[in-house]
């Protein structure tokens, strides 16, 4: 008997990660699918320098929009129209006054139909400027010319900041809204996949392996369960983590902001800002945000991603000694010379791709915190690269997910390795001993097994010899290994109650 993991016909896991899932629509979706509508697209991928782009291009591609030279434009965009909105809410800044219903609806939808073409445009300012953000300032200006209103406030876009003000913004924006938009669900879809492994699979017994060897029988469902688990638990923590802007001018002092308007209260007004983009405000800093929430969140995805090849290569051990059959898949091919070939190329993508992964967001965590004085340069090439990681990781969730959906418990290898292991009750034996009082019973279990050949008969002889009630000794002739695993099958069917998949996985 064998059986397979279920899901839904769409082949995801519904659920707690259907809200997520909402926030890759709308601006993102579109994007995607303008995207995929080119009509160079696969000569691009073809030519691509990183395989991300270019053989995977269709695999991590709703990561695009976040995290792409036109996802940054675009947030940066967002950033300055929203700043000369909250501009115009300030009673002491008389020099822009609240703008009409008309007004606001033009500056919002420069944000809602902000589109590939207006980023290419944003891009040919930049030629000549040879400055990215002077170029976002420049085309907000030539777009707002044709609306009087705006216009004759127009040089109160990028009022008091610096760059690094709406850098900082603009890449936090792409983090939230990227990992809650789609990295979340993606790690949600694997810990209800694992924990569908666990309950549906419970009640199989299996033999245990410690340094290798033979050891106390578990259940599949159980190992599954472990996993689930402890993915589970990091993913309660990114709940925990606070996504940081400062809006503070060139140092952090809102040095010009007070000589320009000394009567406003400018930590009230940057928190108020940064707080309506749903970020959380830095309020000390110096140019810029010294990216220390990056580096606590990139260590959880690390952490995650470490439990993640722990279940990888436990999965390809058990494929190996045959304990999960691979469901063969019309017209693919495993050896380009061996045609019996099933190989676990899932668990073995997904394994690479996690160690791509964890070095990239290692490389982010511990170069961005660092800056020299007030600032350097530095980070600002190395942030462009937060999709980079981001993107393998993507691309190792998905291989794992298929990597489940491919797998079958064999029931039949499982039976037979436990029935040619014996051995393993020797320690229930050996614990029933001491209760009795039967002395060194280590010691004769250690002699009888330890590097023997055990058998049924051989076990049935030794417990013969006990000094030990007959209740007892009927109860140790009833056991097996097959029936020697504790209480796996209840902890596998209890995970469900210990994996939360509603609070956590979300940064809030």
């Amino acid at each position: 008997m064998t059986r397979r993991l279920q899901c839904s016909s769409s082949g995801s896991f519904a659920g707690a990660s259907t809200e997520m899932r909402d926030a890759t629509s709308g601006w993102a979706k579109r994007l995607v699918e303008e995207l995929d509508s080119l009509p160079d697209i696969d000569t691009y991928c073809l030519m691509a320098l990183s395989p991300l782009d270019g053989r995977y291009y269709r695999l991590i591609k709703d990561l695009m929009p976040f995290f792409s030279e036109f996802g940054l434009i675009r947030y940066r965009v967002l950033v300055e129209v929203k700043w000369l909105l909250k501009l115009s809410q300030i009673p002491e800044i008389t020099e822009v006054p609240p703008f009409s219903e008309e007004a606001q609806l033009f500056l919002n939808g420069i944000i809602e139909d902000f589109g590939i073409n207006d980023a290419k445009e944003v891009k040919k300012i930049e030629k000549i400027t040879n400055h990215d953000v002077k170029a976002v300032e420049y085309f907000l200006k030539q777009r707002c010319s044709s609306n009087p209103e705006i216009a004759k406030v127009s040089e109160f876009f990028h009022f008091g900041c610096t760059s690094e003000d709406i850098n900082n913004l603009s890449h936090g924006l792409a983090l939230k809204e990227g990992i809650n938009g789609v990295m979340c669900p993606a790690m949600i879809d694997i810990c209800q996949a694992i924990c569908s492994l666990a309950t549906q699979n419970s009640a199989y017994p299996m033999l245990s392996r410690t340094h290798g060897q033979p050891a106390s029988p578990t259940t599949v469902g159980k190992e599954m369960a472990n996993f689930a688990a402890r993915l589970s638990d990091v993913g309660k923590a990114f709940s925990e983590v606070k996504i940081l802007g400062k809006f503070a001018g060139a140092v952090g002092n809102y040095n010009a902001h007070v000589v320009a308007y000394p009567e406003v209260d400018w930590p009230k007004v940057a928190e108020e800002f940064v707080t309506s983009l749903g970020l959380q405000l830095n309020p000390y800093v110096t140019q810029i945000e010294p990216h220390d929430y990056i580096s606590k969140l990139f260590n959880l995805f690390i952490q995650f991603h470490n439990v993640l090849i722990d279940f990888n290569r436990d999965m390809w051990s058990y494929i190996s000694l045959g304990y999960f059959k691979q469901i063969p898949k019309a017209g693919e091919v495993g050896s380009s010379t061996m045609p019996h070939k099933i190989n676990p190329i899932d668990f073995e993508n997904s394994e690479g791709n996690l160690s791509m992964a964890n070095g990239i967001l290692s490389a982010l965590g511990m170069k961005l915190p660092i800056s020299r004085l007030q600032r350097d340069l530095t980070d600002s090439t190395v942030l462009r690269n937060l999709g980079v990681g981001l993107g393998y990781s993507l691309l190792a969730y998905k291989a794992t997910i298929r990597g489940i959906l491919k797998v079958q418990v064999n029931e039949a290898r499982l039976a037979e390795d436990l029935e040619q292991t014996w051995e393993v009750l020797a320690e229930p034996i050996q614990t029933v001993m001491r209760r009795y009082g039967i002395p060194e019973p280590y010691e004769k279990l250690k002699e009888l097994t330890r590097g023997q050949a055990v058998t049924k008969d051989s076990m049935r002889q030794f417990i013969d010899g006990l000094d030990i009630p007959e209740e007892v000794r009927s109860q140790l002739y009833k056991l097996t290994p097959h029936s020697y695993t504790g209480l796996a099958e209840d902890l596998a069917k209890d995970i469900e109650k210990l994996v939360d998949l509603e609070s956590g996985f979300r940064i809030k």
